[in-house]
């Protein structure tokens, strides 16, 4: 990730309480997977519809965000 993306990143979860628990909460999950599945490759097809949730959920979040402004 670009630096001046980190620093956008950084800043808005310094700013943002629910972001940063949902952030530190990613960050448990993805450290417990990797302790529980080590070396392990996640199929593609798994990998696939994990990321197609994750670019659902952003849009949803990014669609909410735009309407309380």
């Amino acid at each position: 990730m670009a630096d001046d993306d980190c620093a956008t990143i950084k800043t808005h979860l310094d700013e943002c309480a629910p972001c940063l628990a949902e952030f530190g909460l990613e960050q448990a999950v993805k450290a417990l997977v990797q302790r529980s599945c080590g070396c392990d490759t996640a199929p593609e097809q798994l990998r696939g519809k994990i990321l197609a949730k994750i670019r659902r959920v952003q849009e949803d979040l990014a669609t909410e965000s735009a309407e309380r402004v």
